[in-house]
């Protein structure tokens, strides 16, 4: 099929005089179903449009913007896979010097708030040209969301980037419905009725069904109690089933969320995945060092979507759904066997999974029909019972894969849930699991190992992790394999006090090796985790709690890696500041030593 056009070059040389769709990408093109600018095109390709991709423009002109001139129907405008403000800057706020989803990991390709500046930038040229907005940026930003880098709250994304219409979620199935209305000749203001699309109003007259109203931009914007109470009201209607429509005041206009569209059937995942994508970068970027983020994800396969493990610091229920979607193993092992007809294909398969692999099926029965349980989590704070708990399919596909002539190996490195490991009676895929499917390392979890900061998170208790931990290296000694288990903590959580990090860096000690990798605590819009950064409340409870903010949360971070040089301030001042002197000195114990004495 060949890549869809990026150029006015490409768009002659395919007999194209006027695009239906353009896509606008704060990331470079990748034709991958890793990427939702792929899915998304091929899609709209498929139902016979005419695309083109204007990836990564230049911002500070409008050039860039006019390629390939107005489309027929509407522009669609992405920040690309990540969040930009994510993209661009660390969880200390300095700009980041890296970027896989730019030319040779290069960084400055994407501005800040991309979604933003890409539509106005596109309202300077085509004043009257619809525009939808999606991604992950556009549905995290919905609503009046908290914003880090600003350190503020800020009022929908749809008002700022001045788009007709905002889908949220993974867009299949909106895409679908408002191309065909849209070629049928509607107008896309009076599109207002698809579910996973947010749009604003000027009356409640306007909206059709019953809905409820949320404290509004303004009262959040001024009252954290207010900004809990609204964020706990999305939270609990995020449900395809039971979900009612959520209206959010701005001024003398209202944000229209409609309830989150329906899950993708498992003929219709079959059918997304199977259109023809090349799989790798555009050739455009040969030159200028490829596109880093197709490395991992080039062999690997996506098995499912959604994850019900409700873990607090994670957006992904507010985007993907709790219900899992899956695709059917003649579908998944179609794919594997078409990455063999690769040149640089060398057996492996890097990954078969989703957000966690081995969810592969809805967690209950019950809620393909009835929807979630309000305020319940089927993980947390021990799993349900009625948890649909087994991964004998899970099993029966890999086992399918492995058997493919050509393939030598298939990993699993999508990270597995091990508390819902641990809630299988049957030891099966968990010896499958070190026999056949682990580069000698294989990574987890845990987050933390404080109670306090654990329960916040909604994650097990220690004592699940250190159970998971002995039965890991106990089957591998079984199997005559010597493989480490990689441990992934974070730092300066809501709720994490000094103590609790000196536990988690003591707990470190004890392991035995300090880890490469901390991931301090982000708050990006969304996530449970996030509101309670903002408002020091549990948004469930509205009870108080701690917040570790600056130079705490500088310290908190520097513990986990305490044995490094340019972290011994930090660690002492956090030592010192805790009361837990008793761990600087030359003891085993001890994680520094004391300062040295300066000479007179």
């Amino acid at each position: 099929m060949g890549f869809l056009p990026i150029t006015r070059e490409e768009m002659k040389e395919q007999n194209m005089e006027q695009m239906d769709f353009i896509i606008v990408s704060g990331d470079a093109y990748v034709d991958h179903p890793s990427f939702g600018v792929a899915i998304i095109s091929r899609l709209l390709e498929d139902m016979g449009f005419k695309i083109g991709i204007i990836p990564q423009p230049d911002w500070k002109t409008t050039n860039d913007f006019k390629r390939f001139g107005k489309p027929r129907y509407a522009f669609l405008v992405t920040a690309g896979n990540l969040d930009s403000m994510v993209s661009n800057y660390y969880a200390s706020k300095k700009r980041r010097k890296y970027d896989s989803y730019s030319p040779g990991g290069r960084p400055g390709f994407r501005p800040d708030r991309a979604t933003i500046v890409y539509c106005n930038k596109l309202r300077e040229v085509y004043k009257d040209v619809p525009i939808i907005i999606g991604g992950i940026e556009a549905s995290l930003r919905r609503f009046a969301h908290y914003d880090y880098w600003d350190d503020d709250v800020r009022r929908s994304i749809l008002f700022d980037s001045r788009a007709d219409l905002l889908i949220f979620g993974m867009a299949e199935k909106q895409m679908k419905e408002i191309s065909e209305r849209l070629k049928n000749g509607e107008d896309i203001k009076t599109i207002r009725d698809v579910r996973g699309t947010c749009y604003i109003t000027s009356s409640l007259d306007d909206i059709k069904g019953d809905y409820i109203l949320i404290p509004s931009f303004e009262e959040v914007k001024s009252e954290k109690r207010k900004f809990a109470e609204a964020f706990i009201m999305q939270y609990e209607e995020q449900d395809p089933i039971k979900g009612r429509i959520i209206v959010q005041p701005h001024g003398d206009r209202f944000m229209v969320q409609n309830p989150p569209a329906l899950p993708l059937s498992q003929k219709e995942m079959d059918y997304i995945y199977s259109l023809p994508y090349e799989r790798d970068y555009h050739p455009y970027y040969k030159d200028q060092g490829g596109v880093p983020a197709i490395e991992e994800v080039k062999f690997s396969i996506v098995s499912h979507r959604g994850c019900f493990g409700g873990c607090a610091f994670c957006a992904l229920h507010f985007h993907q759904g709790r219900i899992i979607q899956n695709r059917s193993h003649a579908s998944i092992i179609n794919e594997a066997k078409k990455l063999r007809w690769f040149p640089d294909f060398k057996g492996y398969i890097h990954d078969v999974g989703g957000p966690t692999a081995n969810f592969r099926n809805p967690s209950c029965k019950k809620q393909l029909k009835e929807g979630l349980c309000r305020g319940k989590h089927c993980l947390y704070p021990e799993p349900c019972k009625n948890l649909y708990i087994d991964h004998g399919d899970y099993v029966k596909l890999l086992r399918a894969l492995r058997e493919i002539e050509g393939i030598k190996k298939v990993f699993v490195r999508s990270g597995i849930r091990f508390d819902y490991l641990m809630a299988d009676k049957k030891d099966e895929f968990f010896y499958e699991l070190c026999q056949h499917h682990i580069s000698g390392q294989l990574k987890v979890a845990p987050e933390h190992v404080s109670e306090n900061v654990l329960r916040l998170m909604n994650k097990p208790g220690k004592e699940v992790y250190e159970a998971f931990r002995k039965k890991y290296f106990r089957i591998n000694k079984e199997l005559g394999k010597k493989q480490y288990l990689v441990p992934y903590f974070i730092s300066g959580h809501p709720g994490s006090t000094l103590r609790d990090a000196i536990e988690l860096a003591e707990y470190i000690r004890d392991m035995g090796y300090m880890p490469e990798q901390v991931q301090d605590f982000i708050p990006t819009p969304g996530s449970l985790s996030t509101c309670m950064y903002y408002t020091e409340l549990d948004p469930r409870t509205m009870k108080k709690i701690h917040v570790p903010k600056g130079r705490e949360k500088a310290m908190q971070r520097a513990l986990l890696q305490y044995k490094k040089p340019e972290n011994y301030d930090l660690v002492y001042e956090a030592l010192v500041k805790a009361g837990r002197k008793d761990l600087i000195g030359y003891g085993r114990e001890c994680l520094i030593r004391p300062k040295k004495l300066k000479k007179t």
